[in-house]
């Protein structure tokens, strides 16, 4: 794992939070962009080297939706940037973590995507990022 690439903060309002975020950071999103699969809104906001990235549901099943049910809004994830997503699932499976995909997906902000289940890591929902060449 090189760097923490991203926290992923889940949100009722992506509207409202963005006020809120750039408001606290100083700065506007740079990027906002939907993720089908995941059913989610995002946006991301950099200062320095730390990226924050805002989740809001876009339908009542998806992951997000039902994280706010249960634990209202707050921090979702850490997101850690990898070299190798492949090699390194296959590294963390072999030391007992368990993957909640078997191979990596297309996620938010041009990144192949893996997640580690909670039970795990503490739990901590924790996401292999690896940016996409």
């Amino acid at each position: 794992m090189q760097h923490v690439e991203h926290i992923g903060i889940a949100v009722k309002s992506l509207s409202e939070s963005n006020t809120l975020f750039s408001k606290l950071l100083g700065v506007s999103p740079y990027k906002h962009e939907g993720v089908e699969s995941e059913g989610v809104l995002t946006s991301f906001f950099q200062t320095g080297q730390t990226k924050i990235e805002l989740l809001e549901a876009t339908n009542p099943d998806s992951p997000i939706a039902k994280f706010i049910e249960k634990k209202g809004e707050g921090i979702h994830h850490i997101a850690f940037e990898v070299e190798d997503i492949e090699t390194e699932m296959a590294r963390l499976k072999s030391e007992g973590f368990i993957l909640l995909n078997e191979v990596p997906k297309k996620g938010a902000d041009n990144k192949l995507v893996c997640f580690l289940h909670p039970k795990s890591t503490n739990s901590v929902l924790v996401e292999l990022c690896q940016t996409i060449r």
